[in-house]
C-alpha cells in the first residue's frame, strides 16, 4: 500500500506495545495502565464532501472502515461513534457498531468527544476523525505512547509527508520543537524552504488523545483567530498556551476531504 510501511515487529504490534508499557527502558519504573476510550465523531453535514461518513468504500461506509480499524486495537476499553445523524446511527445499529447520539449544536469533533467524556469515564479519550478510513492499530499504540507521561494533556501524531501532500492544502502540516511539542499546524507548506536546504515536512494525522481537563478547557474557550483562519480546531489549544505533544508514526493515512481523496483511498484499499 502506498505510503504505508510493513510492520517490522515479530508479533502483533499492539500486544508488543502493551508489554512495553509495563516496563521502563531501565526496568526501574512500572507504568500504570490507563483506561482509554476512542471516540469517532461523525456527521453528514460536511461542506467539502457531502455525506462523506456514509460514502461507499469497497462495499462498506467510510465510517465503518474507521470503526473497524480502531476496534482492531487491543489497547482500548471502548470505541464509540459519536454522531448527530439518525441515518448514521441507523447504519451503525444495523452493523453492530457502538454509537451514541450527540448534540447537533457541536461545531467540532472535539466538542463531540467532550460530550461523550461527560458520561463515559476514562483516563484518556482518543479522537479518531471519521474521515480516516486507513486507521490501524499501530496508530492507536503510538498515540497512547505519547500519553504515557501523565503530565501530557493532549497528544497527536505526525508522519513524513509524501511529496504530493506537501503543497496540498487538504493535508495539514505540523512543525514541532525539540521536545516534540507542536509549534504550529497549517494547511500551508511549513516550514518554508527559503534557501533550498530541503527540510523535512511532516503531515499531521487525524488522531488526538486528551485527558478530561484538556477537553473541559477546550469547550470553555472561544473559537480562536488562527483556528478560524486555518479551519483547524487544534489551534485553539496552541493559541491559549496549551501544549500538544506530537508522536511520530511511519504509517501514513489519507484523510478524506474531496472526491479525489475518496478515489485515492479506494485504490489503496483495493491493493490490500
Amino acid at each position: 500500500m502506498q505510503g504505508v510501511k510493513p510492520s517490522s515487529y515479530a508479533c502483533d504490534p499492539t500486544t508488543l506495545f502493551a508489554i512495553q508499557l509495563q516496563l521502563s527502558p531501565l526496568g526501574t519504573k512500572l507504568f500504570t495502565p490507563v483506561t482509554a476510550i476512542a471516540v469517532i465523531p461523525a456527521r453528514l453535514g460536511s461542506t467539502r464532501l457531502t455525506r462523506k461518513a456514509l460514502r461507499d468504500l469497497a462495499g462498506l461506509p467510510m465510517i465503518g472502515h474507521v470503526y473497524l480499524g480502531v476496534s482492531a486495537s487491543r489497547l482500548l476499553d471502548g470505541v464509540i461513534i459519536a454522531t448527530d445523524s439518525e441515518e448514521i446511527m441507523d447504519v451503525c445499529q444495523k452493523n453492530g457498531w457502538h454509537a451514541r447520539m450527540t448534540s447537533s449544536q457541536h461545531r467540532s469533533g472535539t466538542e463531540r468527544v467532550h460530550e461523550i467524556s461527560n458520561s463515559a469515564a476514562a483516563d484518556v479519550y482518543l479522537n479518531v476523525q471519521g474521515d480516516e478510513p486507513l486507521t490501524r492499530p499501530e496508530h492507536i499504540a503510538s498515540l497512547l505512547q505519547v500519553m504515557e507521561d501523565p503530565a501530557v494533556q493532549i497528544g497527536t501524531l505526525k508522519t513524513l509527508a509524501a511529496p504530493l501532500d506537501i503543497p496540498n492544502p487538504n493535508a495539514v502540516k505540523v512543525v514541532t520543537d525539540a521536545a516534540g511539542r507542536a509549534l504550529y499546524f497549517s494547511r500551508a507548506m511549513i516550514p518554508h524552504d527559503r534557501d533550498g536546504t530541503g527540510p523535512a515536512h511532516y503531515k499531521h494525522l487525524g488522531f488526538y488523545a486528551y485527558r478530561k481537563p484538556a477537553l473541559d478547557r477546550f469547550v470553555s474557550l472561544p473559537e480562536s483567530p488562527l483556528e478560524k483562519s486555518e479551519r483547524l480546531e487544534q489551534l485553539r489549544f496552541l493559541e491559549n498556551g496549551i501544549p500538544i505533544h506530537v508522536g511520530e508514526t511511519p504509517y501514513d493515512t489519507v484523510g478524506v476531504d474531496t472526491e479525489e481523496d475518496l478515489q485515492r483511498v479506494a485504490t489503496l484499499i483495493a491493493r490490500r
